[in-house]
């Protein structure tokens, strides 16, 4: 199947945060808190496949409750996050609503996203991601994490579906 019919057939977007969304950076305050900054183009992708009843699904290593703030003002309702065994979340998850893996994409950048990566029907990551991650990937996005990558695999997915315009 190619890359093109497994778009087609996607129901739920999963995708890691740090390193997709954002391009890695961390800032530290002085009180330590983590500052990270996103791209408003993902956000607008994120809020129109929701709203196209996509299930949006958010699994994160990264626990900042800004972070869940983001996405739950984008109307994502499964956000989990300070996960260290990710396709261990997907399992649970997918049985507790009944999602199928084969009806999956999930997009990571790093090491902790693999296992994950190799279990859903369509791969994906940023364009800077891991070597190790773009090795097995089934899609790479034109685009760094941070800059508008999360926009590029859902528009695709969408006008696959013809749900984008």
């Amino acid at each position: 199947m190619t890359v093109f019919e497994k778009m087609k057939h996607i129901k739920n977007l999963i995708f890691d945060i740090d390193g997709v969304f954002t391009d890695g950076s961390v800032f530290i305050t002085p009180d330590g808190d983590l500052l990270r900054t996103m791209n408003s183009k993902d956000g607008y992708a994120i809020r129109k496949a929701v709203k196209e009843g996509f299930n949006v699904i958010m699994i994160s290593g990264g626990e900042s409750e800004s972070v869940r703030i983001r996405f739950d003002k984008l109307g994502v309702k499964h956000i989990y996050l300070g996960v260290s065994k990710k396709l261990a979340k997907f399992n649970e998850i997918c049985e507790e609503f009944g999602f199928k893996a084969e009806e999956s994409m999930y997009m990571g950048d790093d090491m902790l996203d693999i296992e994950l990566l190799e279990s859903v029907s369509l791969s994906v990551c940023p364009a800077d991601a891991s070597h190790f991650v773009i090795d097995i990937c089934d899609f790479i996005t034109e685009n760094g994490g941070g800059n508008a990558a999360v926009r590029e695999i859902v528009e695709k997915i969408l006008l696959s579906q013809n749900k984008w315009l």
